[in-house]
């Protein structure tokens, strides 16, 4: 538990680096912008860079939001194009986890329900991958409850 928790720190501060350098590259690049689009000097500290901060303004896309947090990673690309949801069960499901499993693909928009067998969730999770899923739902039960 404390080497997972000492792992997402350091991986959670890293982001945080990362996500804070980024920032001051489109800082850089917005102050070149400004400057060439006001015909002004440009500034001491960007001098150096100028030539390689224009080349990459001219592949960004206009419409660009630039820096975006680890936070919103999530749901970046949400509306986009629809989900794929694949809906599988525990190894040895009972009747009643199955026809909640089929029910719950009724209710869910383009899910689709896979006989899972004796198969890993890893492998599971791979497969998915490889299809194009966007989100697997692994139902179980707890005393014949699903």
């Amino acid at each position: 538990m404390l080497r997972r928790q000492a792992r997402e720190r350091r991986e959670y501060l890293q982001r945080r680096a990362q996500e804070e350098r980024l920032r001051r590259q489109q800082d850089k690049k917005e102050q070149l912008r400004q400057a060439l689009d006001e015909n002004r000097l440009l500034p001491t500290e960007l001098r150096r860079q100028a030539l390689a901060l224009q080349k990459e303004l001219e592949f960004e896309i206009p419409g660009e939001n630039g820096v975006t947090s680890s936070q919103d990673d999530e749901y970046r690309w949400a509306g986009l194009e629809p989900p794929k949801v694949m809906v599988t069960t525990s190894r040895d499901p009972s009747a009643r986890l199955r026809v909640f499993a089929k029910e719950l693909c009724l209710v869910i928009p383009g899910a689709r329900r896979l006989n899972r067998g004796r198969a890993e969730v890893g492998a599971l999770v791979s497969a998915c991958r490889a299809a194009g899923v966007t989100d697997l739902l692994v139902l179980h039960e707890t005393r014949g409850q699903p």
